[in-house]
């Protein structure tokens, strides 16, 4: 059926709106919203269910750009919907402090679901998001009352569909059965270099097929009724997630259309009028020029939303009238605030069970911790009993069984990262996954997005330096320590004893901020008797002092985190015998030092006293704390060997920090 005159111009306004916002910008990316105008327009007018007025609803449909490069089309979207966006907004795209930046921000414009741009993640996100509704859906719905029953839609690129991080997402959702996904592949056949038949000739659809997704087609996106036909026929699989693979052509209606310049770079002021023309825009000479009956028309869109919403609230009274203690508890969870007195479960460790490695620690305190904190749910990337994230009362997620909290992510740390990113965007759950240290680089991309979006996600890395021994340097991490804490927002946490590991798990729960990665050990940590030094509260405030000097004044510091604690201990009881004072920080982590006001931080580090700093890692991240005084680390790679071997021969040792103590002090 022909697209109506009323359709086309609600369509051609997205269009429009594009190409004047990057050429006002004289940035950006056109060519994509042109095309993709028609999905856009059909999934917000007739087919997401979404409040413009309350872009929080819980039961909203959630929809991901992925190809976030073409943001445009999700501004325009948002504005001419009724969300809270305005004309004016679109004119500073991508200017300082605009609500419209270069690419979609999480909670920097309302309605935008998740922060995307590097490709693939986008896709990621959405499967997490659809993991998580279907989570919650099998924990909180009873007979008679859905009351979460909603779809994840996602748009993405060729380049989406290039990047590893989608394979592993799709083949992940596959598995894991997700039928209230539904994708959009924008195969346009055009990437910055030119033609994709340059690098990218899968087929793509029969690699979908053998994830165990639906494929389906629109040969044009310009059809209308062949995108609804899709959307109600991907509903109709409930035990599949839909890719739809959708023809468009970059650039629509533009002189450079079907090219590679309509991708990333302005289509110049004459270019837009001819388009305009071409396409039968009513004033193709005016700038962001939006027609009275287009946008009252978009914006009835507002108004089934807010009906949408009302029968979902009548809907959740009823819920919350029979099964009070469930509404309750959903309330709770969507809202991000964790159980009353949860704390209380944390476990106290003694002489007796306290000399353990810090893995083992942490699955103690994860599994009292799993009781009383519903939300949490996670995993690990195929290392379930080498990371301790197995939970003895916990079944697997999985088709049938969506309500059980472990999550076996396979051997796709990149993956998992940007899975768990999408459940906690979705909210009502706190995600966790487990891997070693060294793999955190695979995931890296996720760890900063995560910090950029503030989102609450639990990263638990074990095996956390050449403590891992005989595996050698390939699986002993050296760099990535240094790596992560250069992240903004982020807070590591590499803790000295199982009692600081208690303590880091408290902390990752409370950080409602951004993401927490606990860093573990592989070897048994000594016990350190807290009736003789100090809390293991301290690492709230990230570095504390954990032994202070005997008799007056330290004449040296000795700082460390995590196995390495032990040595510097030990070292203060030789200095001591020389005389030397020395006291003992506890750097558990750096970030949560820097947080804390100046006069704590001098009051730890005094600024006159000289330090000495170890760690079996890359020294980088520590001349931030040691100005003037000595690191001790590895700025090399491992080796192969028994791990005592190894520390003993790379100098992580406590004559090495001994005689660095002694050299500060002679010369202060």
């Amino acid at each position: 059926m022909p697209v109506s005159a009323l359709d086309k111009l609600c369509i051609d306004t997205v269009r429009t709106l594009s190409m004047d916002a990057v050429q006002k910008a004289n940035s950006g990316h056109p060519g994509t919203p042109m095309a993709l105008a028609p999905l856009g327009y059909a999934l917000f007018t007739r087919h997401m269910r979404h409040d413009p007025a309350d872009p929080h609803w819980a039961d909203r449909d959630r929809f991901v750009l992925s190809c976030g490069h073409a943001s445009m089309l999700l501004y325009s979207c948002l504005y001419l919907s009724g969300y809270d966006l305005s004309l004016e907004d679109l004119k500073q795209f991508r200017q300082w402090e605009s609500k419209t930046p270069g690419h979609p921000e999480y909670t920097h414009t309302p309605g935008v679901e998740t922060t995307t741009g590097p490709l693939g993640q986008g896709v990621g996100n959405a499967v997490g998001m659809a993991v998580a509704e279907a989570h919650l859906a099998a924990t909180f719905n009873r007979e008679g009352h859905a009351i979460l029953d909603h779809y994840t839609y996602f748009i993405c690129s060729d380049g989406d569909l290039m990047e590893g991080v989608s394979h592993e997402s799709a083949s992940f959702a596959g598995h894991f059965k997700l039928g209230k996904l539904i994708g959009f592949w924008d195969d346009n056949r055009i990437t910055i270099d030119g033609s994709t038949d340059l690098t990218f000739t899968d087929d793509t659809a029969m690699r979908f097929k053998a994830y165990g997704w639906q494929v389906l087609h629109i040969e044009d996106v310009n059809d209308l009724d062949a995108i609804d036909q899709v959307i109600a026929d991907a509903k109709a699989d409930t035990e599949r997630p839909t890719l739809v693979v959708t023809r468009t052509h970059i650039g629509f209606g533009s002189p450079k259309q079907d090219t590679s310049a309509a991708h990333g770079e302005p289509l110049g002021a004459e270019n837009i009028v001819a388009t305009k023309k071409k396409l039968g825009w009513p004033k193709p000479e005016e700038s962001f020029y939006v027609p009275d009956e287009a946008l009252a028309h978009w914006r009835e869109t507002a108004t089934r939303g807010a009906r949408s919403h009302k029968e979902w609230s009548a809907k959740h009274d009823a819920y919350g009238k029979a099964f009070p203690t469930e509404a309750k508890e959903l309330l709770r969870r969507m809202a991000g605030d964790l159980p009353d007195g949860w704390e209380k479960v944390v476990p106290n460790f003694t002489a007796e069970n306290g000399s353990v490695a810090s893995r083992a620690a942490s699955q103690t305190v994860l599994n009292a911790l799993a009781g009383v904190v519903p939300e949490l749910i996670g995993g690990s990337a195929d290392l379930t009993p080498s990371n301790g994230t197995a939970v003895k009362t916990w079944k697997n997620f999985a088709p049938g069984a969506y309500d059980m909290r472990y999550v076996h992510f396979g051997i796709r740390e990149h993956g998992m990262g940007s899975i768990m990113n999408g459940m906690a965007l979705h909210g009502g759950v706190i995600p966790f996954g487990g891997t070693f240290l060294i793999f955190s680089d695979y995931l890296r991309p996720t760890l900063r997005l995560a910090s950029i979006m503030k989102q609450r996600v639990i990263f638990i890395f074990t095996h956390d330096s050449i403590g891992l021994g005989e595996d050698g340097p390939t699986h002993q991490p050296v760099e990535q320590l240094a790596a992560i804490r250069a992240i903004p927002q982020i807070t590591l946490i590499r803790p000295a004893d199982a009692t600081e590991t208690a303590e880091a798990w408290k902390v990752a729960l409370s950080n409602a901020n951004g993401p927490t990665c606990l860093v573990l050990t592989r070897q048994k940590l000594g016990y350190i008797d807290r009736t003789k030094f100090a809390s293991a509260e301290g690492v709230k405030q990230g570095g504390y002092v954990l032994a202070d000097a005997e008799g007056g004044t330290p004449d040296v510091v000795l700082m460390s985190s995590g196995s390495e604690v032990a040595l510097v201990m030990t070292a203060r009881e030789k200095l001591a015998e020389s005389g030397i004072r020395a006291r003992v920080v506890s750097m558990a982590s750096h970030e949560l030092f820097a947080r804390q006001s100046d006069a704590y931080k001098a009051s730890v580090l005094p600024n006159d006293v000289p330090k000495v700093a170890i760690e079996a890692a890359a020294t980088e991240s520590w001349y931030r704390w040691v100005r003037d005084g000595v690191v001790l680390g590895i700025d090399r790679y491992g080796a192969s060997a028994p791990y005592e071997t190894v520390y003993a021969e790379l100098g992580i040792t406590v004559d090495k920090v001994v005689e660095a103590a002694r050299g500060l002090v002679k010369k202060s």
